[in-house]
């Protein structure tokens, strides 16, 4: 199994990198490419796309990496190979965000990415820390993960699905905050899976062991 994780700068993929490799040692994962080479994307038979900073710097250095939308498009969205978008990289699924400035997403997910507005004014934003997370639909990739687990999020602004059925998974953080969003062969996590410990391992060894 090759793995690619995109690196097109956001972000230190180190972390990323050493809990792919660890959960992918039982699960038959022969290589791990850290890269923005469409010709890697299109050989991978997983594919992870990180993201760390703004939605609107995020999408235009994703965009300016030549190829690499078009090679990733192909694979997922053509071929079905399974996707998983870590943070920024999860918000880049929908339709657009209102970060800074109205920004037009990969609209994989519909959906908008818009600020989090807790009721409780006394709640900080960003939203960081351990928060638990509420199971919200049954999924493959949350396979073992409970209602009340711990997950690690750092973010200000959230995925605000469309169509309810792609809210796999959320916390609550003043109101509902979305944590995990997902349809056929893709899937997105707000939280930070590297690094939340077993929780979030669990959830990359599942994503490396699912059959769309």
């Amino acid at each position: 199994m090759r793995l690619v994780l995109i690196d097109y700068g956001s972000g230190n993929l180190h972390s990323a990198q050493k809990a792919f490799a660890l959960m992918g040692r039982d699960a038959g994962v022969s290589s791990i490419e850290v890269t923005a080479d469409p010709d890697a994307v299109l050989r991978a038979d997983r594919i992870v796309l990180p993201g760390d900073g703004a939605f609107p710097s995020c999408r235009a250095a994703f965009e300016a990496q030549p190829g690499l939308h078009e090679a990733l498009a192909d694979a997922v969205l053509r071929r079905g190979v399974p996707f998983m978008g870590i943070c920024v990289g999860m918000q880049m699924l929908a339709d657009r965000g209102f970060e800074h400035e109205p920004t037009p997403g990969l609209g994989w997910i519909g959906g908008e990415i818009r600020a989090i507005e807790p009721r409780d004014a006394a709640l900080k934003v960003p939203h960081m820390g351990w928060n638990d997370l509420a199971i919200v639909s049954p999924h493959p990739v949350l396979d073992g993960i409970a209602t009340g687990d711990h997950a690690y999020f750092v973010h200000g602004w959230q995925f605000v699905p469309s169509d309810p059925d792609t809210l796999l998974a959320s916390v609550d953080y003043g109101g509902t905050v979305t944590a995990v969003v997902g349809r056929d062969n893709i899937v997105g996590t707000q939280f930070h899976p590297e690094k939340s410990q077993q929780v979030g391992l669990r959830i990359i060894r599942n994503f490396l062991g699912w059959r769309p």
